[in-house]
């Protein structure tokens, strides 16, 4: 090579030389994809499925039908006043009937309250009157064995007051647990003397408990 006496500096070296190797570069490119079509199994489509959807028909609802508006209400008739005189003294016969149906079941008898002990309401309580006569009848009738053999004994009474405050019916509720005491007790209950019970301010009837002691002084 002639020296033409320019000096080519590094870079235009570098250039030069690297257009050589992009060259040299792309021809093994080309070499070697040729070869990796020639060796390797050639590309194939993928079989792909189709897939249907089915469409379903949608029955619609028959046509609704939108009555007509109901007809206007008929005004009512202005009232007319009758001309016709009412006596005022007239009355309405009694509707008794002369006889009961047959068939029917008597009418049931309203429970009697003295008959059995039961709850009868009220606000204020009687109160015995008469305690120091009651207590010289219960020394009358302490039986006189009893009371010598020191026997002593508690009897709890039901006693039925009427609306006077007077005992109407008594029944041994607890027992003393000797006979002749329980039959002493009951023999007291006539000489008590009670105001009325009082319910709403008015007096009634009620049973009430009261205890009868047996004790030897």
């Amino acid at each position: 090579m002639e020296d033409t006496g320019i000096r080519l500096t590094a870079n235009d070296r570098f250039k030069r030389a690297s257009t050589n190797f992009t060259r040299i570069g792309l021809l093994v490119a080309v070499f070697l994809h040729i070869g990796l079509f020639v060796l390797v199994r050639p590309f194939e489509a993928a079989a792909l499925g189709s897939v249907a959807n089915e469409i379903e028909s949608i029955r619609l609802p028959p046509e609704v039908r939108i009555p007509p508006p109901p007809e206007a209400i008929a005004r009512p008739a202005t009232p007319r006043v009758s001309t016709v005189d009412i006596s005022p003294d007239i009355t309405i016969a009694p509707t008794v009937p002369d006889r009961a149906p047959r068939g029917l079941p008597p009418r049931p008898r309203a429970p009697d309250p003295s008959e059995r002990p039961i709850l009868i309401p009220y606000d204020t309580p009687p109160v015995l009157l008469n305690g120091a006569d009651v207590l010289q009848v219960l020394e009358r009738e302490y039986p006189r064995a009893l009371m010598d053999a020191g026997i002593e004994g508690r009897v709890e009474l039901w006693i039925y007051l009427s609306e006077e405050g007077r005992v109407e019916r008594s029944e041994v509720k607890t027992s003393s647990g000797n006979p002749l005491l329980d039959e002493a007790a009951g023999r007291v209950v006539p000489a008590m003397r009670f105001s009325p019970a009082k319910s709403r301010d008015r007096a009634t009837a009620v049973w009430v408990s009261q205890w009868v002691t047996f004790r030897v002084n």
